[in-house]
């Protein structure tokens, strides 16, 4: 038990910030799929998309990478592989969505059902920062309100590694690091909670443990301890009160699960086990309107959507509840690490309550 205490947020709308979006394939060229995000215009810095009926790849695009000219240029989580030109699938961010092209299971098969989770930073607009010790300097673009940043950089430093600026102001509380130029395993981190070296790979169900890659976050920094000189892309998140929760919970291993207090009515939730293997769990608010949210998909996998009893959660006016008894997001005294954006803040900046569940 606890005290809960109703802290106002710096963002009303969290819909001005990051947004889901649903959509259906239609097979057609140049399909632009336009945001319907309550705050009105969401042009993304960031796509996360997902195919939920059949076999699709969860597709990756940014707007950093978009504006030195790489519009097809895509990453994925299921696999290590380095980027890969897909013209067959994006073609670029509009003032109110994205457009997507021809017929690929990942992107626009007629008649499938899709996920995209999006996120906005600063709208395209990147900056040089010098704050590292790399023989080159990381170009950052961040939002300050949201607390997101996404980084590029050339590791200068071959055999010694380096050290790069990211543009917070303050710790990462979730991290997502992914060499571009090789075959290499996604780096993810929890900085805040499950300590500075602590990782596991986005695309594999491994449990968390030390790496020798990337390291030392502080409130402007991160290390990359690996020695090459490859490009890397970096998307951090820090908390920010209302609309962004990045922590850790103890699982009990029984279905009336553990409740984790976030502070808002979640948009969308990862969830993945650090203490032993798990997948990782993605749910949102426009999958299931209603709960038990029984429809997940995994960062780690190319399948489809399920709808799995045994991976229920309830999304709360003020967090979530797991449902599951399973390792995955429940074990008995299993430890497990969260990432949850939010659909509204469980009071406003002004004191008023918003959402009920």
């Amino acid at each position: 038990s606890g005290v809960w205490i109703m802290a106002y947020t710096t963002i009303d709308d969290p819909s001005a910030y990051f947004h889901v979006q649903l959509y259906t394939g239609d097979g057609n060229d140049n399909r632009v799929i336009t945001n319907d995000a309550n705050a009105g215009d969401f042009k993304p810095d960031l796509l996360w998309l997902k195919n939920r009926t059949d076999v699709g790849r969860p597709c990756i695009w940014d707007s950093s990478r978009l504006s030195s000219g790489e519009a097809t240029i895509k990453l994925t989580t299921d696999i290590a592989d380095a980027e890969a030109n897909a013209t067959d699938r994006f073609s670029g961010f509009e003032t109110d969505g994205f457009t997507i092209t021809g017929s690929d299971d990942d992107t626009n098969v007629d008649g499938d059902a899709y996920v995209a989770w999006q996120w906005k930073a600063n709208g395209g607009t990147t900056a040089t920062n010098s704050d590292g010790n790399s023989a080159n300097n990381s170009v950052t673009q961040v939002s300050s309100t949201a607390k997101f940043s996404i980084i590029t950089f050339e590791n200068g430093d071959e055999g010694t590694g380096t050290t790069f600026g990211h543009g917070l102001g303050e710790k990462p509380g979730f991290s997502l690091i992914k060499n571009r130029d090789i075959s290499q395993s996604w780096y993810a981190h929890w900085p805040i909670k499950g300590g500075a070296n602590q990782s596991t790979a986005l695309d594999g169900t491994g449990a968390f443990g030390t790496v020798s890659g990337f390291a030392g976050f502080n409130a402007s920094t991160i290390t990359q301890g690996q020695g090459d000189d490859d490009n890397y892309v970096c998307y951090e998140w820090a908390n920010v009160q209302g609309f962004s929760k990045f922590g850790i919970y103890t699982g009990n291993g029984v279905a009336n699960g553990p409740v984790v207090y976030t502070g808002f009515r979640p948009a969308f939730i990862i969830i993945k086990c650090t203490s032993g293997t798990g997948q990782w769990l993605m749910f949102d608010n426009k999958r299931n309107e209603n709960n038990p949210t029984t429809s997940w998909l995994a960062a780690e996998v190319n399948t489809a959507e399920t709808a799995d009893s045994n991976k229920d959660i309830d999304i709360l006016s003020m967090g979530f509840k797991a449902r599951d008894t399973g390792g995955d997001m429940n074990d008995n005294g299993g430890t497990y690490v969260y990432a949850a954006f939010a659909q509204s803040p469980f009071v406003t900046s002004t004191g008023v309550p918003t959402t009920a569940v």
